[in-house]
This record gives C-alpha cells, sequence and structure tokens, in this order.
C-alpha cells in the first residue's frame, strides 16, 4: 500500500469531538448535583439557625402563643355557692368586730334560718345589720333576723354584727311582751256565746297589725328570745311577739291575710293532731300547742297537769315531729302548767313554755311560765298601745 492510499492517522493527545461532548455532558451533571446538594445543605443550614433548641420549644411557648391565665381563687362565699345549683341559694356572710364565722346559705323569699348569735367577751351581741353604720348606731329598721325574708344581690349578701356592754344592756330593761290572740270575727258587735271573749274583731286585729308594721317595732325570734333570757342578746325596747293560738279557721280565713299584708312574723300554735298542713303564710311559723293534751284530765284540768313528765315528753316528741321538728316553745292549753309541766317540757328540749298570765318577758324571766299580754274582744288599737308602747 502505498503511502497515498493509507488512512491519515489521528493525533495521539487529541480526544475526538464525540468524546469532548460526552465529557462535557458529564461535568455538567456532576456540577448541577453538586450545586443541588449545596442548596440543600444551605437550606437545612438556615432552618436550623432559624429554629430553637428542642429544650426551648419544651420550656417556653411560641412567641406568637397567649399566656394560660392564672385562674383566680373562689371566695368563701362563692365556694358555697358553688356547691349547690338552686338559683334561690343566697350565700351570707357575716362581718363586725370579734366575727370569725363561715358564710352560710339561705334561701331567698324564705324566713332567714338560724342565723348565728355570736358571742364576744366583755360585749353583748345587738342583732345583724344592713350595713357597718347600721351596726353602729343600732338602727332597727336595718336589723336583719328571721322576721325578714332572704334577699340579696347576685345571690350574695353580707351582714354586720351590732354590740352593746352588758351595762348598756341591762339599763336598756326591754320588757317583750308576747301577744296571745285566739279566734276572730267579722262581727264589730262580736260573738254570742261562751267564747266570746276569745273572738277578736278582725277591724281591730287590722288597727293592731298595722300600727306595728308602721311604728318601727322588732319583732325578735324564739332563739333571739332565748339568748334575751340569758343575758347575751340585746333587743331594742319596743320588740314584741305576735301569736295566735289554736290555729282555727278564722284565724286562717281572717287573720293570716292580715299579717302577710303586713309583713309580720306571727307564731300559730297548732294542735297538732288536729292540724298537720304547712304554714298558711311565709311570715307564719307553726310551733306546738301539743299534740293530745288539749284535753281535761280527771280532775278537770288540762293534761299538762296531770299527765307525767314522761307523759308530757313523748307528746311534745310527737308534736314536735309533725312540725318538722322544731322545739323552741310550747303554748300550754288553757295555760296550765307546774313543776312537772316544765320537768316534761324541758326532757322533750324545748326552749320555752308559754303560759297565759299577764305579764313580759324580761332578762332573767322564767323560760318554762313565759307571760303574755292577752288580747280579747273588743281591744282596740287605744287599749293595746299602753301594754305594748
Amino acid at each position: 500500500m502505498t503511502a497515498e492510499t493509507r488512512p491519515p492517522r489521528r493525533s495521539q493527545g487529541r480526544p475526538s469531538a464525540a468524546v469532548i461532548r460526552r465529557r462535557r455532558l458529564l461535568v455538567g451533571v456532576v456540577v448541577a448535583l453538586v450545586l443541588a446538594l449545596v442548596a440543600t445543605v444551605v437550606v437545612v443550614a438556615l432552618r436550623a439557625l432559624a429554629s430553637p433548641p428542642a429544650e426551648a420549644d419544651a420550656s417556653r411557648p411560641p412567641a406568637t402563643s397567649t399566656p394560660t391565665p392564672t385562674s383566680t381563687p373562689l371566695s368563701p362565699s362563692e365556694a358555697l355557692l358553688a356547691t349547690t345549683d338552686d338559683p334561690a341559694a343566697c350565700a351570707v356572710s357575716f362581718a363586725g368586730e370579734g366575727i370569725a364565722l363561715d358564710p352560710q346559705l339561705q334561701t331567698q323569699g324564705v324566713l332567714y334560718t338560724d342565723l348565728p348569735l355570736p358571742l364576744r367577751d366583755g360585749f353583748v351581741f345587738a342583732g345583724w345589720y344592713a350595713t357597718e353604720a347600721d351596726a353602729a348606731a343600732l338602727a332597727v329598721p336595718a336589723r336583719i333576723n328571721g322576721a325578714e325574708l332572704t334577699a340579696c344581690t347576685d345571690q350574695q349578701i353580707t351582714l354586720h354584727a351590732g354590740w352593746v356592754t352588758p351595762e348598756q344592756n341591762v339599763e336598756t330593761n326591754t320588757q317583750v311582751p308576747i301577744l296571745m290572740y285566739h279566734q276572730f270575727t267579722t262581727n264589730p258587735e262580736g260573738e254570742d256565746h261562751w267564747l266570746r271573749g276569745n273572738y277578736a274583731y278582725i277591724g281591730d286585729f287590722e288597727a293592731h297589725m298595722s300600727y306595728i308594721a308602721s311604728e318601727g317595732f322588732y319583732l325578735p325570734t324564739w332563739p333571739e328570745l332565748n339568748a334575751f333570757v340569758d343575758g347575751t342578746l340585746y333587743l331594742p325596747p319596743r320588740s314584741l311577739i305576735i301569736t295566735d293560738d289554736d290555729a282555727d279557721q278564722t284565724w286562717l280565713d281572717l287573720a293570716v291575710p292580715v299579717v302577710t299584708k303586713y309583713q309580720l312574723l306571727t307564731t300559730s300554735f297548732v294542735i297538732t293532731n288536729v292540724r298537720q298542713d304547712p304554714s298558711p303564710s311565709p311570715y307564719v311559723i307553726q310551733r306546738s300547742h301539743t299534740q293530745n293534751m288539749h284535753e281535761a284530765g280527771d280532775n278537770g284540768k288540762g293534761r299538762m297537769v296531770n299527765w307525767s313528765a314522761e307523759e308530757i315528753a313523748a307528746d311534745l316528741e310527737e308534736s314536735a315531729a309533725v312540725l318538722g321538728g322544731v322545739k323552741e316553745v310550747v303554748a300550754y292549753p288553757y295555760g296550765h302548767h307546774n313543776d312537772t309541766t316544765k320537768a316534761g317540757v324541758a326532757a322533750a328540749g324545748f326552749m320555752f313554755g308559754r303560759t297565759i298570765d299577764w305579764g313580759y318577758v324580761s332578762i332573767g324571766s322564767d323560760k318554762y311560765a313565759l307571760p303574755v299580754i292577752r288580747v280579747n274582744y273588743g281591744t282596740t288599737l287605744e287599749d293595746l298601745i299602753p301594754d305594748i308602747g
């Protein structure tokens, strides 16, 4: 073969165009991969720098979160209200010098019950009042007790204690009349039979109640009277208690509407084997006239002076059970009583026994021989005023 026909020889150090293209493609791929890897590393690094450590995430909320508020502890009154879902519940708190009492629940629209009667060395309790200023002034119209229907704002109220010295209490020399009514009549001329004197004319009764309501008399409860007799509670001079014996139909039909109209606390003495019905009015409390002792004994006198102390106590237990277990006071049938009577009443756990003897209750009175101011037919307002004024 001649030199003219032999294919030309390639240069030994110079790649072909195809090889160069492949190499360039490979380099481009490698560069792209490197750049992608670098970009990924940069993004991860930036995110790591922007995020707090995991420990910080666990110990503190994000900057944009709202802090959890700290709950305010309930007051004693609020805690007490939280125990009931009764919308009529009222948490009553007590304030004043020497007062350290827990609040208690009362029911709005119902007479206050079991308000405390605190003791304080060197002083005599003078009642609960609507404001601190009323307590300091012993303002009778603002004195609150079981003669008032419970009323409060936002289910809460605070009562303020008043105090007097023992000397002030004695010097006041309060004398408490217990008014005793029986039956009632619409006839101004009265009833024409042997019990005529028992039947108060309802017009006179309304005049009596209107006067008591308008003249600012204070109506103590039986527990208050008990503390007053013991000398541990001050009662203002114009204090009195209204009562009715027997709870007969004329009382229910004629007198109850009157005491309800004037919002006057009244005690109805019920013969419990005759009447077991609930109270006819928010302002009427029912107390014992015995279960079965409103009858004459063998000697013509009441069973209260014929039965043994044990029999009397047993009868009064039955009567109290009918009245919801209340053992405050019993009105002696016919007013008959003796030492055996008193022993039976005390054994049954009653505070008081009420007679029909004329007189007033004062500090130190015999609790089992409370006197009364008897109101008969013909007792006008003018007749009554000197006895209660």
